[in-house]
């Protein structure tokens, strides 16, 4: 089911950093209930800056701001963040890992117990939910910071490169698998790329970013059933999807 009640967008925002430079000109974009949109567009444009903004960890210089977490109550659980980097605490287990964000809300280790050992079967890492990082692979890292992102059942999930480090079988993998437990959730995903193909599967839109300052130059819309299988790689749409968003990634350069 869609999370009821999110606004999620930014109104002709522009940001402008201490330094001067002008990282985001004039955006507009809004995101639906339970919709997985990705920004793509050349390094430096802005759209980490557009997930920062969006957590709360960026102020717009000028334009209107919409998210949970600006709201008030209710923020710290109702968005979750996974960087490019695990960012998972090197003393710690994986299963304290997940646990992080409820343990910062409140809740203790035992009445979570049930919760976090879900998430971590769900996400492929019940059998190492008592090693540390250091014992764990990249991809298993991911999964874990995704699995403490997703342990809030939070309504906006922000993902900037989250697979990028990987390699191309495990990013693959977990690109179906992140559709997977999107599905199962319905919680409004923005996920950041500089990869084509990663975006034409994965997305329901992609917003293409011009050079900085960024600004959204061009929505598509890829019209085809979510979740999507692997086998939609191999099909004509999406290659004709991935050369649509390849001719409009170049004119954004």
């Amino acid at each position: 089911m869609a999370p009821s009640g999110l606004s999620v967008s930014l109104d002709n925002v522009s940001v402008r950093f201490a330094t001067g430079v002008l990282a985001l000109h004039e955006t507009t974009l809004s995101i639906g209930a339970g919709e997985f949109v990705s920004l793509l567009g050349p390094s430096g444009c802005g759209k980490s800056t557009v997930l920062r903004l969006l957590s709360g960890l960026e102020s717009a210089s000028s334009g209107s701001v919409h998210a949970p977490a600006l709201d008030g109550a209710g923020a710290n659980t109702d968005t979750a963040f996974v960087f490019q980097e695990p960012t998972l605490m090197p003393w710690a287990s994986v299963f304290d890992n997940v646990w992080l964000p409820l343990r910062l809300a409140g809740q203790s280790r035992a009445s979570v117990a049930p919760m976090v050992t879900a998430i971590l079967m769900q996400v492929g890492l019940a059998e190492f939910h008592d090693a540390f990082p250091s014992e764990l692979s990249g991809g298993m890292k991911m999964r874990a910071s995704i699995a403490r992102a997703l342990v809030t059942s939070p309504r906006l999930l922000l993902m900037d490169e989250p697979f990028a480090a990987l390699d191309e079988v495990t990013r693959m993998r977990l690109g179906a698998d992140l559709l997977h437990w999107w599905a199962e959730r319905r919680m409004s995903t923005i996920f950041v790329t500089h990869s084509i193909f990663e975006a034409a599967f994965l997305s329901q839109r992609v917003f293409v970013m011009s050079a900085r300052p960024g600004h959204i130059v061009h929505e598509m819309h890829i019209d085809e059933p979510s979740p999507r299988d692997p086998a939609f790689r191999l099909t004509s749409r999406y290659q004709a999807v991935c050369r649509e968003l390849s001719a409009k990634l170049e004119h954004a350069q």
